[in-house]
């Protein structure tokens, strides 16, 4: 066979496994693209955990307000610190608290101050009294002998509240009072705003403040002032609004109704 026969075949040649230069910029690009990737995915892992805290914070937010919408106490708050004037507390005769409040809004209007005189309130308590085996829920004065007045302090709103009947006085500097804080009012006015919100939403009544006392009705006592002191007595009805007790004496050999204060008796050691 002559080599002349012999077809030129295609030399296959090594390169060592080295890929054309096109090949070699595509999988360099593959490669930077990964990377990049690789770098942001923290990144956006972040971005988005900072997202769906904030969509949660924006979701709390909106339940927080909604709440305190629904709080009288967290309302009056905001009313008191939108509200024009500052609170003051006036001292009246004890017992004329209401009177004091009627009066003095019927002097605001008739003499046209409601641009320097803004409210006037009683701050109430709700207690449970106890007449006799009977408890009943009643309303009182909470702290007897004192009004307290929104309103801004000038000559005139000074003059309009001072000669109000029944009136003594501002508590404190007469001609320049210290107002109370927004945190005083809230507390003061905390069973007033309660007791309206219940009774709004025609729902149970406010809590009360249960009036705690050492004794029982029924409880055996014995008298340690007075002309009957060292004898014994039955309890037959508590009054803690006045400290005192209906109790019930042996003499001669009859019971004898008499009203004593807490001080007067002591309990029995068992």
């Amino acid at each position: 066979m002559s080599l002349d026969n012999i077809e030129e075949a295609p030399i296959d040649t090594f390169d060592g496994g080295i890929a054309p230069e096109a090949d070699l910029e595509t999988a360099a690009q593959r490669e930077d693209d990964v990377a990049e990737r690789l770098e942001d995915a923290p990144v956006e892992r972040e971005e988005a955990r900072e997202e769906g805290e904030a969509e949660a914070g924006v979701e709390e937010a909106a339940e927080q307000a909604a709440s305190s919408d629904d709080d009288p106490v967290e309302k009056l708050r905001r009313e008191l610190y939108m509200s024009p004037g500052d609170w003051y507390v006036i001292h009246t005769y004890s017992g004329h608290e209401r009177k004091v409040k009627a009066n003095l809004e019927q002097r605001i209007t008739n003499q046209n101050m409601e641009d320097s005189i803004f409210q006037v309130e009683v701050p109430d308590e709700y207690v449970m009294e106890y007449r006799g085996n009977a408890k009943k829920r009643v309303r009182r004065v909470r702290i007897p002998g004192y009004v307290i007045v929104c309103m801004d302090f000038n000559e005139d709103s000074y003059r309009v509240v001072k000669e109000t009947p029944a009136v003594t006085g501002f508590v404190g500097d007469q001609h320049n009072p210290v107002p109370l804080s927004i945190d005083e009012v809230v507390m003061l006015l905390t069973p007033n705003v309660l007791e309206a919100a219940a009774a709004e939403e025609k729902s149970a009544p406010a809590p009360v403040q249960e009036v705690q006392t050492q004794f029982e009705v029924g409880e055996v006592v014995t008298v340690i002032d007075g002309a009957f002191a060292t004898m014994s007595a039955v309890i037959s009805e508590i009054m803690p609004e006045t400290q005192r007790l209906k109790v019930l004496l042996t003499i001669f050999e009859r019971e004898t109704p008499m009203e004593l204060t807490f001080d007067q008796v002591e309990k029995i050691e068992e």
